[in-house]
């Protein structure tokens, strides 16, 4: 199903042992301003917060509507969730422990909180620097990559996107490769989803995303599509 494509979109096929388990929310922007994030912006991000630690402070991140489903990709994967978070998990776990969210530049910020109130895991990356097609798979035995963090981030057995220079992301840890940056001006985002939560719920997230990054980035979204 796609919601809307143009021909500049980036090539992006699914592994076939994925089919009937993931879909991918795609949105590309161009255009993109990393400016400082405006007081409506930060004002909507504390609001969200409160709103989260008011309601869910001291429950069992399972019990927690959309934990429990982005847990159940990583199932179906056999991939422990308690061990190897989602990404959208870590930062809730974070904003419940009174952390707040992390800042980082306009474009992240925006994608975090995203991805925090639909909890589902996200990857932002930097599209001038993914080279070719990027196919979605599983991680090979001893395949890693450097993690944002400069972490090494270990890749088998895991939901990751590789490009024509290998893995770059996943829904855990995103690449140091393909990281947003100062000079960054064209982004793809990609939301991973269990595929029986990909009808209102994904295409709500894309929506929400796409209006942010106008409004808060001035980005210009040129794609936006759903895959499975």
């Amino acid at each position: 199903m796609t919601l809307q494509a143009r021909p500049q979109s980036l090539p992006l096929t699914v592994d076939d042992a994925l089919l009937g388990t993931l879909a991918l929310g795609v949105l590309e922007a161009e255009n993109v301003s990393l400016d400082p994030l405006s007081r409506e912006f930060l004002d909507a991000r504390d609001q969200l917060v409160q709103k989260l630690v008011g309601s869910y402070a001291g429950r069992q991140p399972a019990d927690i509507p959309g934990v429990a489903e982005a847990r159940s990709l990583f199932h179906r994967l056999g991939i422990d969730p308690t061990k190897t978070r989602p990404s959208s998990e870590a930062l809730l776990r974070r904003v419940l422990q009174g952390k707040g969210l992390p800042t980082v530049n306009s474009a992240v910020d925006v994608c975090n909180l995203c991805s925090l109130e639909h909890q589902l895991p996200l990857g932002l990356y930097d599209r001038d620097k993914i080279r070719g097609a990027v196919h979605v798979r599983v991680g090979r035995e001893g395949e890693d990559y450097d993690g944002i963090r400069k972490q090494r981030v270990h890749l088998g057995g895991r939901l990751l996107l590789a490009d024509e220079d290998g893995p770059f992301g996943a829904p855990t840890s995103d690449s140091l490769r393909t990281s947003v940056h100062a000079g960054t001006r064209t982004l793809i985002v990609v939301l991973f989803c269990p595929v029986d939560r990909a009808g209102q719920s994904l295409s709500s997230a894309l929506e929400h995303l796409a209006d942010h990054l106008t409004r808060y980035c001035s980005a210009n979204v040129v794609a936006v599509r759903v895959v499975q």
